[in-house]
């Protein structure tokens, strides 16, 4: 497994991480049991990098990584959790006190006394102009409680705003080969500041596995089914903020590019190790088999130029128009 430094933490961490929302909820069903196998499976494989969030089956995502970190001791992970969307969406709620209830939450859920890594969960983005936010996220971590901080943002012009504060150590964003729009106008700034980068939604919510169909069926409780207008949180999460029938129609165009031995997932996560300036690409896995099949990304050769190519023509006539400006 390659390994990559992960900005300003000074971590190297496996290129492919384990995106950890699927395993708390919304995307349908999953036990505990299950669950646990695929985070084992993760780090059998050679994964070390899991992101997570507080909110993520209201904590049962933090909790099942802190039994797992139990059940492995002596082995170094990197966690990478997130918080601020378990409160009214307002700047107001990005306040000293809310940070240090939801770190503590944090804490005790995964059971340790710092965390690795912190992330301010896609807050508003008023927050990103409010530097009294950041320098309480300093407090933090000269208290102990936090190693490093970053963001997770929505949109290009929020990344490139959290840049400018000396304090952030990483960025999340959502970067695949359904929204390109990163490698545009943000990967190149953050690697000349030495943030590190982690995407997310990286297979464009299970677009880019190629096993979705027109017909197939979604539990209520996963995304897929009750977000695609934007109804719970931001569009641009469900789909990569692609309408579904025009995701299926680029899918199939880029079966083509599948090498021999390997899925279009794979390959989909490749292209994204290929952008200088991503540290790691954070796909989700709800069992052990896309625990293992993900890592494996990372064994995949160089993409050729020929298939790069395709895909950004693929995007420029197909997807742009869709979804370029809206993030």
């Amino acid at each position: 497994m390659e390994h990559r430094r992960l900005g300003k933490t000074g971590r190297a961490v496996s290129v492919v991480g384990f995106g950890a929302w699927a395993i708390g909820g919304d995307w349908g069903s999953v036990d505990d049991a299950t669950a646990l196998r695929a985070l084992h499976a993760a780090a059998d494989a050679g994964v070390d990098l899991i992101d997570t969030a507080d909110v993520y089956g209201d904590g049962r995502s933090e909790r099942l990584i802190g039994r797992f970190l139990r059940e492995r001791p002596g082995e170094t992970f990197f966690v990478a959790t997130k918080m601020g969307r378990r409160a009214p969406q307002l700047p107001e709620s990005y306040n000293p006190d809310a940070f240090r209830a939801w770190n503590d939450r944090s804490r005790e859920n995964l059971g340790v006394d710092t965390l690795d890594l912190v992330q301010l969960h896609c807050p508003p983005t008023q927050v990103y102009y409010t530097p009294e936010v950041f320098a309480a996220l300093d407090e933090m971590a000269a208290e102990g409680r936090i190693r490093n901080y970053g963001v997770s943002v929505e949109k290009v012009e929020e990344g490139l705003k959290a840049l400018e504060f000396p304090g952030v150590a990483t960025v999340q964003i959502i970067f695949n080969m359904l929204r390109q729009r990163p490698a545009e106008r943000f990967l190149g700034d953050a690697a000349r500041r030495g943030v590190g980068v982690l995407t997310r939604v990286p297979l464009a919510s299970g677009l880019l596995t190629g096993r979705l169909r027109p017909d197939t069926a979604f539990e209520a409780t996963d995304h897929r089914a009750y977000n695609r207008q934007g109804a719970a949180f931001d569009v641009g999460e469900t789909f990569a903020g692609v309408d579904y029938e025009t995701g299926l129609e680029v899918v199939e165009a880029l079966r083509e590019l599948v090498p021999e031995g390997a899925t279009l997932a794979q390959v989909a996560l490749r292209w994204i190790l290929m952008h200088e300036g991503v540290t790691a690409a954070i796909p989700g896995a709800k069992s052990p088999e896309q625990a293992v099949a993900n890592a494996a990304a990372a064994d995949l050769a160089p993409l050729p130029p020929a298939t790069m190519a395709r895909v950004a023509e693929l995007y420029d006539a197909r997807v742009r128009p869709l979804v370029h400006q809206r993030w």
